[in-house]
């Protein structure tokens, strides 16, 4: 995924603007996008997966080193 593509996704997800993915952004967009069996709770878990500061948000910086794998 190229860089302005990953900005567009992370932006989409990122519904409040503060440059943070919470669990519930995250829900909330899988949901909209047609997934909502992704509840806040597995939002939690995908994200702790990437959340290298462990404060419970994807930051750009988290998201993008997902994407860029």
């Amino acid at each position: 995924m190229d860089i302005d593509k990953a900005k567009v996704a992370f932006d989409r997800f990122d519904v409040n603007g503060d440059g943070f993915i919470s669990p519930e952004e995250y829900s909330k967009v899988m949901a909209e996008m047609g997934d909502p069996y992704v509840t806040v709770t597995v939002a939690q878990a995908v994200i702790a997966k990437a959340d290298t500061s462990n404060d419970g948000l994807l930051s750009w910086d988290e998201f993008l080193a997902v994407q860029q794998g």
